[in-house]
């Protein structure tokens, strides 16, 4: 089968996918993720607990916070228990719009994740620091004049320093109003056993389409919610992000993200 991209690339979505145990993936993919387990057998569970931190963030914002509209930025292959799932399930008349800038993940999206009849989804393909595109297109869904829910789920790590990701963040939050909220999960290398750890994650990366990737120390990622009024537990390991009562079933055993939740006042 002729495939229109070419499959011997890895890519970030496919390699997410596959630390997750999902077959939406390639050899090449594959192959990418036993060299980041090789460098941090931590991986797969740390994939497992940011699904799962989203999941609780969604279930947050929609049962207890009132969010009826989310902005899923960078959303990645579909999987179980998708954002507008989540969402919908609480409260059905809820908007989703997923945001990407690949195109297998767009594919994915648009054939896998349907709406309930009270609801809406929407898919557009934009890039993260082209936020006056995100915002233009988004709006064609979703009411920029009521509260919405920018998710920027471990996304904003494959944005390099040099194109700013804070200001990309100060933009999108600047375009939603007064409720509205930011949630976040990020790398980090705060607990890499070995420093050259960074370097050698790096390096799988720059083989993907996304040339690297940047883990970032705890004050630069609560630096993303400057201005906001931090939901407790304020910044913290995503597992420990009001965990289920039941708690977490695997743990990568030291913090390898951090996530946390703010809302605009």
């Amino acid at each position: 089968m002729a495939w229109p991209f070419d499959v011997t690339v890895p890519n970030v979505a496919r390699i997410y996918n596959a630390l997750l145990g999902g077959k939406d993936n390639f050899e090449a993919d594959r192959a990418a993720a036993a060299r980041i387990l090789e460098i941090e057998p931590g991986s797969a569970a740390a994939a497992r607990q940011n699904r799962d931190f989203l999941r609780r963030a969604v279930r947050f914002l929609a049962a207890e916070a009132g969010i009826r509209q989310f902005l899923d930025i960078g959303s990645g292959l579909p999987t179980a228990d998708n954002v507008h799932e989540v969402a919908q399930s609480v409260a059905p008349h809820s908007r989703v719009v997923y945001v990407d800038n690949d195109a297998v993940v767009l594919s994915h999206a648009r054939a896998l994740l349907t709406s309930c009849a009270e609801g809406t989804c929407d898919y557009i393909d934009a890039d993260l620091r082209d936020t006056g595109a995100v915002i233009k297109q988004a709006a064609q869904t979703l009411d920029f004049a009521r509260p919405v829910a920018v998710l920027l789920i471990a996304v904003l790590h494959f944005i390099p320093d040099q194109d700013d990701p804070w200001d990309a963040v100060r933009r999108l939050m600047a375009a939603v109003p007064a409720g509205s909220y930011l949630v976040v999960s990020h790398a980090t290398p705060d607990s890499f056993a070995d420093a050259a750890d960074k370097d050698r994650l790096d390096s799988v990366y720059a083989e993907t389409a996304s040339h690297g990737v940047t883990p970032r120390p705890f004050p630069q990622i609560r630096d993303f919610f400057s201005g906001l009024e931090l939901a407790g537990p304020g910044v913290a390991d995503i597992s420990a992000w009001r965990p289920s009562p039941q708690g977490t079933a695997d743990h990568p055993g030291r913090t390898l993200f951090y996530g946390g939740i703010a809302r605009k006042a």
